[in-house]
């Protein structure tokens, strides 16, 4: 309700001479009490709606949301089912490798430097 200055007047004057001036006021609180309880009910309904929208709105993200299967493990791992051998545990004894299982240490390859040449462009 939009109501311009001269509405007000002419509510207020109509008002008062239905009414009179004695009960005036009294009636007055009495419809501003009524106008509160009724914006604080249209305010509690609204909330209301707003809360179930949103809760539809993210039971919708959830059900858009698809869990994928677990994807299959890579060769060789432990989650593949690969079996790994277990070494034997040192109790005390020291155990040397043999030569065979070492073998013979790699040659480290050699280095070259060649010079730059700057070129001219």
């Amino acid at each position: 309700m939009n109501l311009g200055m001269s509405e007000m007047i002419f509510i207020f004057i109509a008002a008062l001479i239905l009414v009179g001036p004695k009960k005036m006021p009294e009636i007055m609180r009495q419809v501003g009490k009524w106008m509160a309880e009724f914006k604080r009910a249209s305010n509690e309904f609204k909330w209301q709606i707003e809360a179930e929208m949103r809760n539809l709105e993210l039971e919708a993200e959830r059900s858009k949301q698809t869990v994928l299967p677990p994807a299959t493990p890579p060769q060789g791992t432990i989650a593949s089912g690969a079996v790994i051998e277990a070494r034997p545990a040192l109790t005390g004894a020291s155990v040397e490798a043999s030569p065979a299982e070492t073998g013979p240490p790699e040659p480290i390859p050699p280095v070259s430097v060649t010079s730059a040449k700057s070129v001219d462009v």
